[in-house]
């Protein structure tokens, strides 16, 4: 069988359907979204004249399904353009359409016997060769699929997606007992490749990897909680950032996926189990069913285990005090260990403060760390494969730095297991086999080889690394740096190829990343094919280091801002100018300076989750390296030659852009707004952006590549400012902006429009970047502006004054 997925279903409009859709939608498939047909009229129907034989009352789930995708935050589709690939229908009129379709996702109610009902609908009609998938969170694959022809049960599996499924990266695939190989091949390649998905095979059992540890993982904390006396906010604050966990911690998770479905996933694991102190594990406290009686579900209910509420000073959120199920004001957590932990440097010093403190607070760490690390390898054998596909689950699925043996390396296998010993506690056969066997570690790191995995029995097999992912890290470990200073390295990727590497603060970009751009351009030119800008980093650059650029400017340092802001510049060109292809792969965050970084490129090849934007209005600021000049030139590059009006508009959506700090909400998105040109590659799966990046690179050194040459910039002078001013001045006494405001935008007005110049005069790109230096400069001179830096370093948010 030759399987290619170019349409899709999915059948069921849900929150999960609706959003599956979106995301397929998101890569280019079209996606028939069907749902069922409604049993009455609304009163809004009614009223309407529609009857049940209207097209958009038989349609209404699916209609209403895309609608709340449309309209979702953070937002399904990556453009509302690409709710166009999706069209609705109802599982009655339309199931006849499921024929079209080379893969059918159900995503109904998470009901066996209504899942067994439709699963029987749709393989009397899907074609031959069509792939069939359930998105259920934990039932059975066998069951559902039990009463349909084995034809159908060759071609069918499980396709779990988390939510949302656009940003979670897990998607596990439970094969069933009898899916062919090449159907369970084709989709882990399709899932990572197309989807962009982390992907793990998961044994079809209860609540498959993920939600099994995890929700075993949130009962055995809460239970815990219990056992200390700890408060929701308390246990929110040990079990967050400072543990390896999301900012969401324990409680806001909950708050976040709903109570009602965290109750369905424990209740199903505790009612498909068949050991009785394994359901035990999974009871719920009372007050968690009483919550859920009263609609307290969480952020979809207004309130949960927390609730934002009006006070004299603003907004507060409040937590839950479980004993009273009343909201009181939250507290901080007071424990030497918990300090220890936040002022260590590195995860593992963190980890390791607070499981072998000596307070409760380490000793309520180390109950939850130490009941999830036992039931993990208790059930290592039943619900996976390899240790590797756990850790990756937890880690792409509930946003864990670290997965649990992984974990359980950091706390030390011998110290930890000897200390479980002394508390009483069973050894499960799959770690007691480890320790027979003289070895120390779930995991065995050499820099010369891939690392390894323990498997079971005292034996380790090698992580097999797909060629399509590099890794700087383990390039820098085999001796490939070639240049390193405190801010960005240079590394050999491959193939004639180097990247240059960001791994400041942040990313932000100080002298020593200038530096190093520099020598970059140059050694690239001298020695190599080609160079690629990218890290591995959670951003790719959160723009200038704006302490360093304050203190400067407090300490009035004007000659060495300037020199600064010169040099960034003119570092830039040249790359923009080097004689060797350059291809910069942005990721999350590229903001201000990030940005700038990139528009110098030959090609982008952006991860599809890019947030890129000019933001530095936003600190008073205009764009100092380069990015007024370069989105001027990118939004003039096709205008007629024929100057006039036409030009005014394209020189005021930039300016817009810039001063209303716009920033994508995707690759696709920054395409719209001009960071990002028609002809910059989007990777779907960020973990293959580097090895796109350098595909570009080495393609374009191979078809001969000639650098570009620059050209005159046609400005629209004095005229052009004069307009945009108007709107300006309009605002500014309508109160709608501050004189400040006024004052940073009629700044950026005369660097986009040319200064003191008539329509129409031809300037070169260093007039234009002399301009926006002497612009910044002065700005930041402004008590204003450095008034809005230093809020933004100390609060993360502007100010308006």
């Amino acid at each position: 069988m030759g399987f290619s997925v170019k349409k899709a279903a999915v059948l069921g409009a849900g929150v999960m359907g609706a959003a599956i859709a979106a995301h397929l939608a998101n890569v280019g498939i079209p996606v028939l979204l069907l749902d069922i047909l409604p049993k009455e009229l609304t009163e809004e129907e009614k009223k309407k004249g529609l009857t049940l034989s209207s097209w958009q009352v038989r349609n209404r789930f699916a209609l209403k399904g895309l609608e709340t995708a449309k309209k979702s935050k953070p937002a399904a589709f990556y453009t509302t353009e690409d709710s166009h690939l999706v069209e609705v229908g109802n599982l009655t009129d339309h199931l006849e359409r499921l024929k079209e379709c080379d893969w059918v996702i159900e995503a109904v109610i998470e009901n066996l016997a209504i899942k067994k009902q439709v699963l029987q609908s749709v393989a009397q009609v899907v074609g031959d060769e069509t792939i069939v998938s359930t998105n259920t969170s934990g039932i059975s694959i066998a069951a559902m699929s039990s009463d349909c022809p084995l034809s159908f049960r060759q071609r069918f599996l499980g396709t779990h997606f988390f939510n949302p499924p656009r940003y979670m990266k897990l998607l596990e695939i439970i094969p069933g007992p009898d899916t062919l190989p090449e159907v369970v091949t084709y989709m882990t390649e399709f899932g990572s490749r197309v989807l962009g998905k982390g992907v793990v095979l998961a044994k079809d059992t209860p609540n498959f990897i993920a939600n099994r540890i995890g929700t075993y993982g949130l009962i055995a904390t809460l239970q815990a909680m219990e056992k200390f006396g700890f408060g929701v906010d308390e246990v929110d604050a040990v079990t967050g950032p400072v543990l390896g966990r999301p900012k969401s911690a324990t409680f806001r998770t909950l708050d976040l996926v709903g109570l009602d479905t965290f109750v369905h996933v424990a209740k199903n694991v505790q009612e498909s189990v068949s050991n009785e102190q394994e359901k035990a594990a999974f009871a719920l406290p009372d007050y968690i069913l009483n919550m859920v009686e009263k609609g307290w579900i969480g952020e979809k209910s207004g309130q949960g285990f927390f609730k934002r509420e009006k006070t004299s000073t603003g907004k507060e959120i409040f937590a839950l005090d479980l004993h009273t199920l009343e909201y009181r004001p939250r507290k901080k957590v007071k424990s030497s260990s918990f300090e220890v932990a936040r002022s260590a440097k590195t995860l593992p010093e963190k980890i390791r403060a607070l499981a072998y403190g000596k307070d409760q607070v380490s000793l309520f760490v180390w109950e939850i760390l130490k009941r999830v690390l036992l039931y993990t390898a208790e059930r290592q054998e039943e619900i996976a494969d390899s240790i590797l596909a756990v850790d990756e689950a937890m880690k792409w699925g509930f946003n864990w730095e670290l997965g649990p043996y992984e974990t359980w390396d950091i706390l030390g296998l011998k110290e930890s297991v000897e200390r479980m010993r002394s508390e009483g506690e069973r050894i499960p056969e799959f770690v007691e086999q480890l320790l027979k066997s003289g070895c120390t570690s779930f995991y065995q790191q050499e820099a010369s080889q891939n690392n390894r995995f323990y498997v079971g029995n005292g034996e380790y097999r090698q992580i097999e690394e797909q060629p399509e992912q590099i890794s700087l890290q383990k390039l820098k470990l085999q001796g490939k740096l070639i240049k390193k200073n405190t801010g960005a390295s240079l590394v050999d990727i491959g193939d004639g190829i180097v990247c240059l590497e960001f791994h400041s603060l942040k990313q932000a970009i100080g002298t020593d990343v200038t530096q190093m751009i520099r020598f970059a351009t140059q050694e690239v030119e001298r020695n190599w094919d080609g160079l690629v800008i990218g890290n591995e980093a959670p951003n790719f650059c959160v723009g200038a280091n704006l302490m360093m650029m304050l203190m400067e400017a407090q300490d009035e340092n004007w000659d060495d801002l300037n020199l600064a802001v010169h040099e960034f510049q003119q570092t830039l060109y040249q790359l923009k100018y080097l004689p060797k292809p350059v291809v910069a792969a942005p990721f999350a965050l590229a903001l201000g300076g990030g940005a700038e970084v990139c528009f110098p490129a030959d090609r982008v090849q952006a991860s599809a989750e890019t947030y890129m934007g000019l933001v530095e209005v936003g600190v008073g600021l205009i764009p100092g390296g380069g990015g007024n000049k370069e989105l001027l030139i990118r939004a003039i590059e096709n205008v007629p030659q024929q100057l006039g009006d036409r030009l005014d508009n394209y020189v005021r959506t930039v300016f817009e852009t810039i001063a209303l700090a716009r920033v994508s909400t995707s690759a696709k998105e920054a395409r719209k707004l001009g960071f990002l040109r028609q002809t910059d590659g989007i990777s779907v799966n960020r973990d293959y952006l580097l090895h796109d990046a350098k595909v570009i690179a080495r393609s374009m050194a191979d078809a001969g590549y000639q650098p570009r040459q620059e050209r005159p910039i046609p400005v629209v002078g004095q005229a052009g400012a004069a307009l945009l001013r108007t709107g300006v001045y309009g605002m500014k006494w309508a109160g709608q902006i501050s004189d400040h405001d006024a004052k940073i935008a009629d700044k950026l007005i005369h660097v986009l429009t040319g200064g003191d110049l008539p329509r129409g005069t031809l300037v070169s790109e260093q007039y234009l970047l002399d301009l926006e230096r002497e612009a910044f400069l002065s700005l930041i001179g402004e008590p204003k502006t450095q008034a809005r830096m230093q809020h933004m370093l100390q609060t993360g948010k502007p100010l308006r004054n």
